[in-house]
């Protein structure tokens, strides 16, 4: 098939979740689990977990099946760039940053999308994970021509846990 065929994925098309290889899976259990609070739906022994927001049967899996101690992903090698996980409100993502600020976890970055506001950090494997609020559509910056505008400016942290006052 041709990358220029007409077909299009369906509108109501959702990305369902994402199944992480990891080393460890108690240290990945403290991050997901202990630090976003993603709640643990389904546990299999020592090698395997399944989290989930909301009472879905799981959004992030992981487990060590195959990489049981291996060394933290590479940065530049192929694979998953990061995982996004969006909240409902801009107030939810101050909450999280405020949770990652108290267990003194770093972030990689943090960014003014325009259509979002996203913080940037790695998981213990050094997975990519991006945490982000989606502005209101009709607030998303675009073009003269209606297309997107996004960019990438410094997100000012203050400024985004005044939501927690």
């Amino acid at each position: 098939m041709a990358a220029n065929e007409k077909y299009r994925v369906p509108e109501k098309t959702r990305i369902g979740h994402v199944h992480l290889k990891v080393s460890d899976l108690e240290r990945a259990l403290s991050f997901y689990n202990g630090i976003l609070g993603f709640e643990v739906t389904q546990r299999i022994g020592d090698s395997a977990a399944f989290l989930s927001a909301g009472g879905y049967h799981h959004h992030i899996g992981l487990n060590t099946w195959h990489s049981k101690g291996a060394p933290e992903a590479v940065k530049s090698g192929v694979g998953l760039y990061h995982t996004a996980i969006v909240y409902e409100t801009r107030k939810e993502l101050a909450e999280v940053l405020q949770r990652l600020l108290n267990a003194e976890y770093p972030l990689t970055g943090a960014a003014d999308h325009g259509v979002s506001e996203a913080l940037y950090l790695n998981d213990p494997d050094g997975n990519g994970v991006e945490l982000y609020y989606d502005r209101p559509k009709e607030e998303w910056p675009r073009k003269r021509d209606g297309s997107l505008e996004m960019f990438s400016k410094a997100l000012h942290l203050d400024k985004l846990l005044a939501e927690l006052q």
